[in-house]
């Protein structure tokens, strides 16, 4: 579809889906805000799809070329439209949340991982007062390089949907956060060597859950012929984890407190499981973000 097709298929499929959720108004008290909050999540939504990563950028683009279809930018302040976009982040993980019903995923089949973020240069991070106290320190093992900031910790669904997240200082290794993301679900989880602990996945079996992993070292593996089937279907998260770093910039991290980031965070995820829902409803494959829009 175009642009402007688009806009108007997230339109729908947000404002639908918040009335679903929230029949009244949203808001107890106070004035109506110009701007609805349908239309900032479809700004923030189909912003993040073209690669806007900050919300100077994406109020600045909508209000330069879509003012005919969200009018009130004209008469709001930048400040305004990004302090309200901060404050619905517990209605978009709702929204994230209802919308993962319409992609069609395999809750009894997922993969967990996780990925850094720092939250500034490692030679700044001694003075950087982002985040004091929440951050830490840990390995980026891609880079092999230590860094300063958070570990973003997920729980991806089969055919590619992200279902959980959590957000951890970065030095957190990923067996203390696999209890988190795997609560009250069953089935079948994939990790890769970090979620090696055969007691670990003893204690998940009696909860129903079966963690699969390789052996914690390849060149002493027992079984290498296993661990290279477990791998070769885990790499399913990473093509997600690509999408997320690569066309929605995950790991660029812009805010500056907690508040802001679970919203960044969110935006994203819901974002990408907005268009899962779209490619899905129209008959494409649900990973193939790119072909959903046609220049």
């Amino acid at each position: 579809m175009d642009l402007d097709s688009l806009i108007i298929a997230v339109f729908c499929l947000v404002d639908d889906t918040l009335r679903s959720l929230i029949p009244g108004r949203l808001r107890a008290r106070g004035p109506r805000p110009l701007l609805a909050d349908a239309e900032v999540l479809t700004i923030e939504v189909v912003g993040e799809h073209l690669g806007l990563d900050r919300d100077a950028e994406v109020f600045a683009y909508f209000r330069r070329h879509y003012s005919h279809f969200f009018p009130a930018l004209a008469g709001l302040h930048r400040t305004t439209f990004a302090r309200q976009a901060a404050n619905l982040w517990r209605v978009k993980e709702a929204l994230w949340q209802r919308l993962l019903g319409r992609t069609g995923y395999d809750p009894s089949w997922a993969l967990v991982d996780s990925f850094p973020l720092a939250v500034c240069r490692f030679g700044r991070a001694p003075s950087c007062r982002r985040f004091r106290g929440e951050a830490g320190y840990g390995p980026d093992h891609a880079a092999k390089a230590t860094i300063y900031g958070f570990r973003l910790h997920a729980r991806v669904a089969w055919p590619g949907v992200v279902t959980r997240l959590s957000v951890a200082p970065a030095g957190v290794a990923d067996l203390t956060v696999v209890e988190e993301l795997t609560d009250q679900t069953a089935g079948v989880c994939l990790g890769d060597r970090a979620y090696w602990r055969p007691e670990l996945s003893e204690w998940l079996r009696g909860r129903g859950l079966e963690l699969l992993a390789p052996f914690k070292k390849r060149a002493s593996d027992p079984e290498p012929e296993r661990s290279r089937q477990i791998t070769r279907i885990r790499y399913r998260i990473e093509t997600v984890f690509s999408q997320l770093c690569e066309r929605l910039s995950v790991k660029r991290v812009w805010a500056r407190d907690l508040w802001h980031l679970s919203s960044r965070l969110l935006r994203k995820v819901l974002a990408h499981t907005a268009m899962v829902v779209l490619n899905r409803e129209r008959g494409h494959e649900p990973l193939r973000l790119a072909e959903l829009l046609t220049n």
